[in-house]
């Protein structure tokens, strides 16, 4: 039966955040501010980068780079529930919900790897200052972003190819606000053991090689910046590496709580919680945290400002 897709649901409901009137007119309120914040933020972080050719670097490119995802991010979720709650309706179609898993993997998993791009570059940069040029050049940039989204792809493919496998007989209610694996593994009625397996393995090696990488980038600057003998230079180095691991436990501490715990261990409430925050609040931090604390951002974000109106 779990070979091949048997599934007699047609749809699934989507049952939101709340089910409680206030609560969702307040959430509805909350997604649409946010979503606005993320899609605007980012989008001027973009538009910032692009035009200000001081800021085509390595740094400003991954971080182009990271707004975009962002805003795709959000655009995967927030939009079906807000038109849901407009629409007075909680369903989504069996292959509206594997696109939006697919794209949900995509996303995370690029995410992933682009802060792990981002913290090596900050290594390069901290640790080889006099071969930084050379090292990151512009065509290894390119393959890293590229790269990137290559294996991103592929590993949203196997899962979402190993989900629609599955059989899905009567029970068509999702307790949450998008299609995420772990809800809707629970709805089967299929084996699920490869699909928890590759998860586990598989999707566990995407997940943490990054992390790794992470760590090890940033070892390496802990040590570079406590040889310097300037007391400012350190709290400077300090603090724009504590924000930056801020935004990577908040999104690595939340999908490791989802995704890498057995099935038994989860509760519908607190797997909610913790994907809004990677899914909604992370995506619209990102531009605070990463660039308005930046001056040469900040000074590229009011030049194209003020050349709006000369246009």
């Amino acid at each position: 039966m779990g070979g091949t897709n048997q599934s007699s649901v047609s749809e699934f409901l989507l049952l939101g955040l709340s089910r409680q009137p206030q609560q969702q007119q307040l959430l509805f309120l909350l997604f649409l501010i946010m979503y606005l914040v993320t899609v605007l933020g980012n989008l001027l972080i973009i538009l910032a980068i692009g035009t200000d050719s001081h800021l085509h670097t390595p740094m400003y490119f991954f971080l182009s780079s990271l707004s975009f995802v962002d805003v795709c991010f959000s655009s995967t979720t927030v939009p079906k529930v807000l038109a849901n709650h407009i629409l007075g309706s909680q369903t989504i179609s069996f292959s509206g919900c594997l696109t939006q898993m697919y794209f949900l993997f995509e996303l995370t998993d690029m995410d992933n790897f682009l802060l792990a791009v981002m913290a090596y570059d900050r290594f390069v940069a901290i640790c080889h200052p006099l071969h930084y040029t050379t090292k990151m050049t512009h065509k290894l940039c390119a393959l890293l972003v590229v790269g990137s989204w290559v294996v991103a792809s592929l590993n949203a493919l196997l899962h979402t190819l190993l989900m629609a496998r599955l059989s899905f007989c009567a029970d068509n209610i999702i307790p949450h606000f998008f299609c995420d694996v772990t809800p809707l593994l629970k709805l089967s009625c299929s084996d699920t053991h490869l699909n928890e397996l590759m998860i586990l393995t598989e999707g566990a090696v995407i997940m943490v090689t990054p992390f790794v990488c992470i760590l090890i980038s940033y070892i390496h600057i802990t040590s570079a910046v406590l040889r310097v003998s300037s007391t400012r230079g350190r709290w400077k180095a300090f603090s724009t590496c504590s924000s930056h691991l801020a935004v990577v436990g908040l999104f690595y501490g939340t999908i490791i709580a989802v995704y890498f715990n057995p099935s038994s261990a989860h509760s519908s409430e607190k797997d909610t919680a913790a994907t809004v925050l990677y899914t909604v609040v992370t995506p619209m931090l990102n531009p605070f945290i990463y660039s308005l604390r930046n001056r040469d951002l900040k000074g590229a974000l009011c030049k194209a400002k003020d050349s709006f109106p000369s246009r």
